[in-house]
């Protein structure tokens, strides 16, 4: 488990069709990976932002590798709207799957544990259930008079996302960032780029033990320096928001779209 591997040998594992789940901005956004998943083309994937998303979900329907979209939300934040998400939504071309935080959340529950749903409130008398006949409303079978909302597991074939460095073992520090556990769990595999890479095993100190995620669920990790970028990494470097802000005017148009990525690809190649 945790095998150390080119970053494109991992990019390369995901295929057409897959169940991808991608963590927040503030959790790691892999975008080295993104940059590499793009370049190999894969078709139809199905993204699970967890719970929300921004550039990196934008760059993959920008680039055409997603079939369906299930978030909360997708936004470049103080850059604004997600340019090539906005235009999906009008010309339809996704599958889109209007959720909540803690829907999504409580899915990936589900899915670590192996039951098929798990309850959940507040979404009762809300538009999101129209949107969602995936997502039951039935009795609470220990009250009466008690409408519960079920929501389906949350099984991705892939959890994808970029931390601060592994071991040698296979061993990833997430630190606070329980959501990443949480994708870890119930996903088939987990790939992730890392800072750096140390000799020493993460899960030698007891102190700071408990933040990391163990090779068990681990399947490929690959070096990637300033690999969140230009999103931030807590401990590590902030966000780019010049660079953010850059994005967010070139993609809204599929020609600027088209002439930022390929910088974007240049980039990260001249940091290989």
């Amino acid at each position: 488990m945790g095998e150390i591997v080119s970053i494109e040998a991992l990019a390369a594992q995901i295929k057409d069709g897959m169940t991808v789940a991608l963590g927040a901005d503030n959790a790691g956004p892999a975008m080295a990976a993104t940059a590499a998943l793009i370049a190999a083309g894969p078709k139809n994937l199905h993204l699970v932002c967890v719970p929300i998303s921004g550039i990196q979900a934008d760059m993959l329907i920008g680039a055409g590798c997603v079939g369906t979209l299930e978030t909360s939300a997708v936004t470049l934040g103080e850059a604004g709207g997600a340019p090539r998400f906005a235009d999906g939504i009008r010309t339809g071309a996704f599958k889109m799957m209007d959720a909540t935080c803690p829907a999504i959340l409580a899915g990936l529950v589900a899915g670590q544990k192996g039951v098929p749903f798990m309850p959940i409130r507040g979404i009762i008398g809300s538009d999101v259930l129209k949107m969602r006949p995936d997502w039951k409303v039935i009795d609470n079978p220990f009250a009466a008079d008690d409408p519960i909302v079920v929501v389906p597991a949350i099984r991705p074939d892939v959890a994808l996302f970029h931390a601060r460095e592994a071991d040698r073992f296979g061993n990833v520090r997430i630190g606070r960032q329980a959501e990443l556990a949480a994708m870890a769990y119930a996903a088939k595999t987990t790939l992730v780029t890392v800072e750096r890479i140390v000799e020493t095993s993460l899960l030698a100190d007891e102190r700071s033990a408990a933040g990391v995620l163990p090779a068990l669920y681990v399947g490929a990790i690959a070096e990637a320096k300033e690999g969140a970028w230009p999103i931030g990494l807590a401990g590590e470097y902030t966000t780019d928001t010049a660079e953010v802000a850059r994005y967010a005017r070139m993609a809204r148009s599929a020609d600027g779209f088209a002439a930022y990525m390929k910088g974007f690809a240049q980039r990260f190649e001249a940091v290989a």
